[in-house]
């Protein structure tokens, strides 16, 4: 279960678009971090297509967990948002990247998790600060932000 902050949590770290723009990575990208075929150079949502479109990205997250980790249900809400937060910027897989945090989050090791989220390219190099939040989320249990 996860909280009813989790949308506003993701719109936080991804930011919320309303006319598509290319990423970093020259992906285009609109609404809250959705890509896909259908985003393109041009394209505008409105803010109920944005909403829309973010609760079934959030489910496409969840939909992906529970396929290579089913674990993640086992974990209290605000871990179970750290959790579809990452899958939600890196996908799934980012699951296989990370083998002994998802080690410890399985035996509730809050600490282990908490530092191997950060001993990875995603919080040195990829997103430091989105990844200091959610591995310190991981660690207490709370929310970072109000």
């Amino acid at each position: 279960m996860t909280t009813p902050f989790l949308a506003h949590d993701i719109e936080f770290e991804e930011g919320r678009r309303t006319i598509a723009y290319q990423d970093r990575g020259g992906v285009w990208t609109i609404g809250v971090g959705h890509t896909g075929p259908e985003v393109h150079e041009g394209l505008i949502w409105t803010d109920a297509q944005i909403n829309d479109v973010l609760a079934r990205d959030i489910a496409k997250a969840c939909a992906g967990l529970d396929r290579v980790a089913p674990w993640w249900r086992t974990l209290d809400g605000v871990r179970q948002d750290v959790v579809v937060q990452m899958t939600f910027q890196m996908g799934p897989g980012w699951t296989r990247k990370f083998p002994k945090a998802c080690r410890a989050m399985i035996a509730s090791d809050w600490q282990t998790a908490h530092d191997e989220m950060l001993n990875s390219d995603w919080a040195r190099v990829d997103s430091p600060s989105r990844a200091k939040r959610m591995a310190d989320q991981m660690l207490t249990g709370e929310r970072s932000w109000g």
